[in-house]
């Protein structure tokens, strides 16, 4: 089976969301994969649900975890977004920036609830003693994007495959 290149076609722009599309992708509700670089070079990639804090995507972790000590020592980050099974429905974004450290009990909750929201269902005050214990001992990361990228391969007309 060969993947079609568009004949020379620039496909890049022609796939490109628009800012109102992406910000509609990443309001929808998945996961997304979050990297940080190791103390060695490497790339330390996990599985992330994430919120928004300031109009903003942030995730919750623990303080002393691997992803927060890899920011503290180099706050490069990357976030990737995706979805689609086959070729023709493929769909993603790709943000790149600075990861910024919050602290602020507020910030923590904000993000808490926001999170909550989106994988587990609508928060209600009976809900926080569960939020409260999802946010225990944590931190958030906010993203400071610099690059964003993003394809949506149904812009293409291609015929379904598979």
């Amino acid at each position: 089976m060969s993947i079609p290149t568009g004949g020379g076609v620039n496909q890049r722009s022609q796939i490109k969301m628009t800012e109102d599309e992406v910000a509609s992708f990443l309001a929808e509700r998945r996961p997304m994969t979050m990297c940080t670089m190791n103390h060695d070079g490497t790339i330390h990639a996990v599985a992330m649900w994430y919120g928004f804090v300031d109009g903003t995507i942030a995730i919750e972790t623990k303080a002393k975890s691997q992803k927060a000590r890899n920011l503290a020592r180099n706050p490069t980050m990357t976030c990737l977004f995706e979805d689609g099974d086959s070729y023709d429905q493929l769909r993603g974004v790709e943000l790149v920036g600075t990861a910024e450290i919050v602290e602020d009990p507020d910030k923590i909750w904000e993000l808490g609830v926001s999170v909550f929201d989106r994988y587990q269902g609508e928060y209600t005050e009976e809900m926080r003693p569960l939020v409260e214990l999802m946010l225990n001992n944590r931190i958030i990361v906010k993203l400071n994007v610099d690059r964003t990228v993003s394809w949506d391969h149904r812009k293409l007309g291609l015929p379904p495959m598979g």
